[in-house]
């Protein structure tokens, strides 16, 4: 039994008003426990001389999408691959367009350009692999033309987990060739800004504290998702609006706090390169892995065709010009850009009924 099933079963039987109060502290836990991970997180980089970015890239993406990993990757082991496949593919855009424009929205976002090219187009090239590798190759046009299905296989998955080794290696090899000097002078200016540094204590203490704390991340949210379904339901809520909303974000949930207190703390470097990471590995890891535990591969359903890939390349390719046009900095005029870009895949979503999986 999972533990989103074992959370409603507990909560159930709970009235609304207890409901409530549980939803109201949880969100008050993830908000501190938040703060703590970029906090941690920050202070790891001063340590370690490692950018923000790929502290964000690696540490803390791997962290937050742990309820994607293991949501998609039970689902395929239940026989049930075109969930695992959708909560990869929503969550990517979720994080790019929902995620990373509300963070854009709050307070415009520090580049590290050189780290964030490099990243980026890993990010872009495992989305474009993902859609590649799911079009039947002996019909291409069939999933447009017919309506077929199509499939990510399962040596894909293997190959996706190889690559997911590749991508980590190259993230620590980057960040050795560009050197200490810039994440010296980042280290400062952050250390200004957040005085949260703590010099005493040794790095693993740190690692232990970040690693904790993105758990508890991870744990609020999964009670807090469940008690926020049973009030909705409760209220007259339809189960398709809760399942394009609160079910569709909800493993995003991680992402969206962190990445949301990193640019309100000032460390739009953080939060891009938790985006970034999050996308990579939402591809290679989520995908990668639900593919591998499902013998027939990962079904890929037409509507993925018609909406949902296309939505998702589309946003890709937004944040790598918004990368290359805006340089150093993403103003809050493209963080409207990123939302309009997933209300926009929402609002077809409801009006045409694609992209909902029963």
């Amino acid at each position: 039994m999972d533990l989103d099933l074992l959370v409603t079963e507990f909560l159930e039987p709970r009235n609304t008003s207890v409901l409530l109060v549980v939803v109201a502290v949880s969100l008050a836990v993830l908000a501190k426990l938040a703060d703590i991970v970029v906090d941690e997180a920050v202070v790891l980089s001063e340590r370690s001389g490692i950018p923000k970015v790929i502290v964000g890239a690696t540490i803390v993406s791997l962290g937050t999408t742990a309820p994607e990993v293991a949501v998609s990757v039970l689902a395929a082991f239940r026989g049930d691959p075109g969930l695992a496949m959708g909560n990869a593919v929503g969550s990517i855009i979720c994080d790019t367009g929902l995620i990373l424009g509300l963070a854009c929205l709050i307070r415009p976002l520090t580049i590290p350009s050189a780290i964030a090219n490099r990243q980026g187009w890993v990010q872009l090239g495992s989305g474009l692999l993902l859609v590649l590798l799911s079009i039947p190759w002996s019909s291409p046009l069939s999933p447009w033309t017919e309506g077929a299905n199509g499939v990510f296989p399962r040596w894909a998955g293997f190959s996706f987990l190889g690559l997911l080794a590749v991508y980590l290696y190259l993230s620590v090899k980057w960040t050795r060739s560009t050197g200490s000097s810039a994440a010296t002078s980042e280290e400062s200016e952050s250390t200004a800004e957040a005085g949260t540094s703590e010099p005493a204590a040794p790095t693993w203490v740190t690692l232990l504290k970040l690693f904790l704390a993105i758990a508890g991340v991870v744990g609020s949210a999964s009670i807090l998702i469940p008690a926020v379904k049973i009030v909705a339901l409760r209220w007259g809520v339809s189960e398709s609006v809760i399942a394009l909303t609160i079910v569709a974000f909800g493993t995003s949930l991680p992402e969206l706090v962190t990445s949301v207190q990193a640019a309100r703390r000032g460390h739009g470097d953080l939060a891009i390169g938790n985006i970034i990471g999050a996308d990579v590995l939402n591809a290679l890891f989520v995908a990668g892995a639900s593919a591998v535990v499902s013998p027939g591969g990962l079904t890929v359903d037409k509507p993925f065709f018609w909406l949902s890939f296309p939505t998702m390349i589309v946003v890709l390719i937004v944040f790598r010009i918004g990368i290359i046009v805006c340089k150093d900095r993403l103003p809050r005029s493209f963080g409207f850009v990123l939302l309009g870009s997933y209300l926009i895949y929402i609002g077809l979503t409801v009006a045409t009924g694609l992209g909902v999986q029963h």
